[in-house]
């Protein structure tokens, strides 16, 4: 989980991306293929608990001394694929978001200037070491961004209980991910010119091209699935929603475009709510 999502509260989604072990070079091949094998594999909610306590010293631990060496691990059609949790970068990433995310007095109680100032530093001289540096996972608070929607079809939905409790998430090979990716974006280059909507979709785009092309591409609820009812779950139709709006796009039909569009807001809308009411 990333500092910004810590800081507020631990509801947050997760867009993943699993890379085949060839991706990666030696020795972190052998390391994460001996990791994979292992019988007590963290999951999301032990990746959750770390980041918590790093918040609990004083001061606290914005980003994390050393670099996470676990990972979420998936098997695809028997290829081993693992996605690196990579915590002190995504600790650094989030730190550089905050600002926008908090009330200044908020922020420098939380985090006060000089924690985040050594932590800065710290970035500067690992980024100049590792300029080609990205984050396997993405993260969101309160609700899922649009944008990532547009990956997946509805039909790769899974809603299940598991060892953790409910799951709804989305997986979807990195072909298919990209492939939407580039129709989403023409339908709505054509249809709308630009907006924030389309800015993100190119963001996410550009972040996709970074893995390998036999990745695996997840959407987690994660710990949003605590927020929303189970039966607002069991009707949660997002991917589907966002393909409805873009086929309504590229067939010229505003009105029906606009009811899959206002579906998401108003779902979207009443979780984003719940955070200023808790």
């Amino acid at each position: 989980m990333t500092l910004a999502s810590s800081v507020i509260v631990p509801y947050a989604a997760y867009l993943r991306v699993y890379e085949p072990l060839a991706a990666f070079p030696e020795p972190e091949r052998t390391h994460w293929a001996t990791y994979a094998k292992r019988d007590d594999l963290p999951g999301a909610q032990d990746e959750l608990r770390r980041s918590l306590a790093d918040l609990l010293p004083v001061p606290p631990v914005p980003v994390p001394v050393h670099e996470s060496a676990d990972a979420f691990v998936a098997v695809v059609d028997g290829v081993t694929c693992v996605c690196p949790w990579r915590t002190r970068l995504r600790g650094w990433l989030a730190l550089e978001e905050l600002p926008e995310r908090l009330p200044g007095p908020l922020l420098d109680a939380a985090l006060p200037p000089v924690v985040r100032r050594q932590a800065a530093s710290d970035y500067e001289q690992w980024l100049e070491r590792n300029p080609d540096a990205r984050p396997w996972i993405r993260s969101a608070t309160w609700h899922v961004p649009v944008r990532w929607f547009v990956l997946f079809a509805d039909e790769e939905r899974e809603y299940t209980k598991g060892d953790e409790g409910l799951i709804l998430r989305y997986r979807t090979p990195m072909v298919q991910a990209r492939r939407r990716v580039a129709r989403g974006l023409k339908v709505l280059k054509e249809a709308l010119g630009e907006g924030p909507l389309i800015d993100g979709l190119v963001d996410v785009g550009r972040w996709l091209e970074e893995f390998h092309p036999r990745s695996l591409v997840e959407l987690d609820y994660g710990g949003l699935v605590h927020v929303l009812p189970a039966g607002q779950l069991e009707d949660d139709r997002s991917a589907a929603d966002v393909a409805e709006g873009l086929a309504a796009l590229r067939d010229g039909d505003g009105e029906r475009a606009g009811s899959a569009y206002e579906r998401l807001t108003d779902r979207w809308s009443e979780v984003r709510g719940r955070q200023n009411a808790s």
